[in-house]
């Protein structure tokens, strides 16, 4: 009978308590007698000194009359509540991943703080991945990362009927796989393809939870892959979306007032050369691509590209091209 009071008395303070609300002794015994078991004061002060002793951390609350609570030392509300957040806004996870996510999220906290955290969940609405072997497919990737092998896939792309449709004549990728990447809400898969002859081989990216079919192959992963600058230096340049091009370091012209957006995008860590009171000019390791003219001209001119001259060039030509389209 000791040990399950003890085991019941430790249940009642993880589901009642917090580090913001406790309860009395009268209402401990209470609880317990409500579960037929008899319990006396000194035999609790005893218990609970047998679980501090054992690593829980319960402690007394500065309230008239005296509360005990479990304190939870790693994880209290307002982490369980960002955790909670990121997972509902996570793209990759589907419905019922996320709802199975959150549900185990939720045991980290008391009945309470549970509730406060049921007013924070908001599911519905949001774009969720409709895969659910992304996670699978990761593990074979690293699977094949550390055998060093290549990996095999089907590949699809959404067309305009709404409908999945393969790539490349619907024949398999055999790709060397680099490294796994986590952006914009999706994992991605950084892989190696050697160029043919003497051309240089690249880095592609694609989408995992587009693959279809994928397994670790038997050919042996390409050396260069192992070597790839794009595994270590070449994620200092600031992709958009995933979308690959090539690497510069481009001077921008910006608005005071922008300078947050910059900072959100590229880090505290900006290369700023000249500054004034109302702009400056920064530095900034991006891909080059359609995706961050994309972005440059959504800023509606407070930011501007100054160098290098070949990325300006560019830049115009993007613009021509896309007001010529309309």
């Amino acid at each position: 009978m000791g040990k399950s009071k003890i085991l019941c008395l430790l249940d009642l303070l993880e589901r009642r308590t917090d580090g913001d609300r406790g309860l009395t002794m009268p209402q401990i015994i209470g609880e317990l007698g409500a579960q037929g078991i008899s319990a006396e004061r000194k035999a609790l002060y005893r218990d609970i000194a047998a679980l501090r002793q054992a690593g829980f951390d319960i402690r007394k609350l500065p309230t008239h009359p005296v509360q005990y609570a479990l304190v939870r030392s790693d994880l209290g509300l307002d982490d369980v509540m960002m955790l909670v957040d990121a997972v509902q806004s996570s793209r990759f996870l589907t419905e019922r991943k996320s709802s199975q996510l959150v549900r185990s999220l939720k045991t980290l906290v008391s009945d309470r703080q549970r509730k406060l955290l049921e007013k924070r969940v908001h599911v519905r609405g949001r774009v969720k991945s409709q895969s659910e072997s992304v996670f699978h497919s990761v593990d074979t990737i690293h699977e094949a990362i550390q055998r060093r092998r290549k990996v095999e896939f089907l590949y699809f792309s959404y067309g305009t009927d709404l409908r999945r449709h393969p790539r490349h004549g619907g024949k398999r990728y055999t790709v060397s796989p680099v490294r796994v990447v986590f952006s914009d809400g999706n994992y991605y898969l950084a892989a190696y393809e050697a160029g043919e002859g003497d051309a240089d081989g690249t880095v592609k990216t694609y989408r995992i939870d587009r693959m279809e079919l994928l397994q670790v192959s038997e050919a042996k992963a390409d050396r260069a892959a192992a070597e790839a600058a794009y595994e270590g230096e070449d994620f200092a340049y600031v992709s958009f979306g995933m979308f690959a091009g090539r690497h510069a370091s481009v001077t921008l012209r910006v608005q005071a007032p922008l300078m947050d957006a910059l900072v959100d995008v590229f880090g505290p860590g900006i290369e700023v050369l000249k500054a004034a009171e109302d702009w400056a000019e920064v530095r900034v390791p991006v891909q080059v691509s359609p995706q961050f003219f994309g972005w440059v001209a959504g800023l509606d001119g407070h930011v501007s590209i100054k160098a290098p001259k070949s990325v300006r060039e560019d830049y115009r030509n993007w613009l021509r091209a896309l007001a010529d389209g309309c």
